[in-house]
């Protein structure tokens, strides 16, 4: 296996468990390629390099005495891979700082979706940088720094997973875990040239959050290839008893490697109503008509068709800003908070009461509006942003209206099917001239992973995707 770049999940998986590698091995590799790429890439807050090897060496223990060998394979089907979680979620013994600077003290207990990694066999290596308390499409902060793209580090990741982004973009872990909040898996997976999955709400538990942000933001993950990132949402999935929302579980790897059969898909490039100035870059809807007409060439039924969105941002509003406000109060020192935080938090206090509850209750009516279009088609092909991606800093130092008018402009696309609890799926789509990634999103009713993880295994077929890496990343000017 190769030292430059981590294979694969599925493939490293196998390796392990035919004993042609050992955990510790693979550990020591991924830990060396984080560190060289750190003072670049910056894609890890926390780098668990003890404890990660104690953990694979736990995990070569068991793999020597047959602990993933016949049935038990099913049960342990990560056992001692590496991988990232976003920082976000709890590991015990660490922080969870959210992108915020300030003394944070230590979790007590591994959040859901990591207990479920871990009774999975994983290792976890380390937490991956967000931006503060996942806000925005892109990955910097005066509380660690500038993510950069490995595609071209002059430029964002995306964000707010834009950390695990470009973990696994470069090549550091083969898959990682991130949120979905606003499409913050969807867009770093589409600048970064990734398959990223925002599975229906309640798939991947957010406890000790029995719902996050109001129910918009759900966990999902991000890999080089659709049969990873189903093996990946297979492991994490599941529900914890105090969650809120617990779906019927799916076989996401199961539907990777099916035929989707002939669908009917709905071409959809209009943008949701925001009252902001906002235009599809023509390199984007190049490239995501260019899918749609590949998509057609497979044998589907392509058709152009827009879901009635109508005024939805009126129920995402209250439900980010409430949720905002209710993790800066858990922040030691909320003076350390960005200034656009802090004026988000004062609005979600305005909006936690009356006009919370009445987004809450229009999301079953916004489902019989938005899922009408669903009568007539199986899957929504759109944009999953309107622009490739910024260059690095073009957001971050704007003042809170205007980042948002930027943030809507370049990502009008992604977070209504946040409002709607469904799921989406993230494919690439190309390139632009100058080399940056841009992606297309494929959506679906509620419990509609499997079709949409069966089309995007098709499509990669097809486009081969997996095949393009970015260039290695630059060593640091001394």
């Amino acid at each position: 296996m190769t030292v430059d770049r981590a294979e694969g999940l599925a493939r490293t998986a196998r390796a392990l468990a035919a004993g042609e590698v050992s955990s510790r091995a693979l550990t020591e590799r991924t830990l060396a390629r984080i560190e060289a790429s750190q003072p670049v890439l910056n894609a890890f807050k926390r780098v668990r390099a003890e404890a990660a090897l104690a953990e694979a060496d736990a995990a070569d223990r068991e793999l020597a005495a047959g602990g993933a060998v016949g049935g038990a394979a099913s049960e342990r089907p990560l056992l001692g891979v590496p991988l990232a979680v976003k920082d976000d979620m709890d590991i015990a013994g660490e922080p969870t700082a959210f992108g915020c600077r300030g003394d944070f003290p230590p979790r007590a207990a591994d959040s859901e979706a990591v207990r479920r990694l871990r009774a999975a066999g994983a290792v976890i290596v380390g937490k991956t940088n967000t931006c503060e308390l996942g806000q925005w499409p892109f990955t910097e902060g005066p509380g660690f720094g500038d993510t950069r793209n490995p595609w071209h580090t002059g430029h964002t990741p995306g964000g707010s997973s834009g950390g695990s982004a470009a973990a696994v973009a470069a090549g550091l872990v083969p898959a990682a875990l991130g949120s979905d909040g606003a499409g913050s898996v969807r867009i770093p997976a589409a600048w970064t040239h990734l398959v990223g999955i925002k599975p229906q709400r309640g798939r991947i538990s957010t406890w000790p959050w029995p719902e996050a942000f109001h129910g918009i933001t759900v966990n999902g993950p991000l890999a080089r290839t659709v049969a990873d990132a189903a093996l990946l949402l297979d492991a994490a999935s599941g529900s914890h008893e105090k969650d809120l929302h617990r779906p019927p579980a799916i076989r996401a790897a199961e539907a990777a490697t099916r035929d989707p059969g002939r669908l009917r898909i709905a071409l959809s490039l209009r943008m949701p109503f925001t009252a902001t100035p906002k235009r599809l870059h023509p390199v984007v809807r190049d490239r995501v008509v260019a899918l749609a007409d590949r998509l057609a060439a497979l044998g589907h039924d392509v058709a152009e068709a827009d879901p009635r969105y109508g005024q939805i941002g009126l129920a995402f509003v209250p439900r980010a800003t409430a949720g905002i406000a209710e993790w800066a109060r858990q922040v030691p020192d909320a003076s350390l908070l960005d200034r656009r935080t802090r004026e988000a938090a004062r609005m979600g206090r305005l909006l936690q009461g009356a006009p919370l509850r009445l987004a809450r209750r229009s999301e079953a009516a916004l489902h019989r509006r938005v899922g009408a279009v669903f009568s007539a088609y199986d899957v929504v092909l759109a944009p999953t942003t309107a622009t490739p991606p910024p260059r690095l800093g073009t957001l971050a130092t704007m003042s809170g209206w205007r980042t948002d008018r930027a943030m809507i402009a370049a990502c009008p696309y992604a977070w209504p099917w946040n409002v709607l609890g469904w799921p989406g799926v993230n494919v690439p789509a190309g390139r632009t001239p100058g080399g940056l990634p841009v992606g297309a999103q494929l959506l679906g009713p509620a419990g509609s992973e499997p079709l949409l993880i069966s089309l995007a295994a098709q499509l990669e077929a097809d486009q081969r995707w997996h095949e393009k890496w970015p260039a290695p990343v630059p060593a640091p000017v001394s």
